[in-house]
């Protein structure tokens, strides 16, 4: 039987996602390109943690990384969170759609 969903890759980006922690860096994001000090200091947690998670999130393709001077800045894939800021925002995971809160 031919895997339309790509049921392992959508179960692996569930998983990344089922966790409170990333879920707080994913809203911290929506607010726009961050460098791992400014999540840190807009979630009140450790650096370490917060690079642990962030890691995964890049990993599943949920955030993507671009560097700037000496820093690294994170922000949303635009494939998993797109470009327009419309009423419908979600995450798009390719086999589902998770609605976010405003």
């Amino acid at each position: 039987m031919k895997d339309r969903l790509s049921s392992k890759e959508c179960a692996e980006r569930l998983k990344a996602l089922a966790d409170a922690d990333r879920l707080k860096i994913v809203e911290v994001l929506r607010g726009g390109a961050k460098n791992v000090s400014q999540i840190t200091a807009a979630l009140s947690a450790e650096l370490a943690n917060v690079s642990h998670h962030l890691q995964i999130l890049k990993r599943e393709k949920i955030v993507e990384t671009e560097k700037q001077g000496r820093f690294v800045v994170y922000r949303l894939h635009p494939e998993v969170f797109g470009n327009s800021r419309s009423t419908d925002e979600c995450l798009d995971l390719g086999c589902c759609k998770l609605q976010l809160p405003k």
